[in-house]
């Protein structure tokens, strides 16, 4: 499955629900779907800067692809974080670089989060574009 693919997939899942409640409970239920990540990984140089909260995101380069953990210490964050894993995790450098993200604005994501949250996605996808180009050719 393609990022656009993926993206498509979560612009579809978020069409069922009528409001903005909805869809901001069903980013806490993907949060706490995200599978926890090891408490060592947990480490300071693991930490996006420029979130509001604590937000840990891992990434190690599996047979040529990106495979990306990650957790937090507040759940709207973590289900921010999980969709981009949806869409970004498994996939070759290359493709998470070139990735326009466009399903943030579909679903509305960006417009509906506080400005501290809305600079938290910004920085959470910054990171992990970083850590793609930094494995990349390893």
């Amino acid at each position: 499955m393609s990022i656009t693919d993926k993206e498509n997939e979560i612009i579809e899942e978020f069409a069922i629900y009528d409001d903005w409640m909805e869809k901001y409970e069903y980013i806490i239920e993907l949060g706490k779907d995200l599978p926890i990540i090891d408490e060592a990984k947990k480490t300071d140089d693991k930490i996006i800067k420029g979130c509001q909260s604590q937000v840990w995101l891992n990434a190690e380069k599996v047979d040529g692809k990106i495979k990306y953990s990650a957790d937090a210490d507040a759940i709207i964050a973590k289900g921010i974080i999980s969709l981009l894993i949806q869409v970004l995790s498994n996939e070759t450098a290359d493709d998470i670089l070139e990735a326009q993200l466009d399903f943030i604005k579909e679903i509305g994501l960006q417009e509906h989060l506080s400005p501290t949250r809305s600079n938290g996605l910004v920085a959470m996808v910054k990171q992990m574009k970083i850590e793609a180009l930094a494995l990349k050719n390893k």
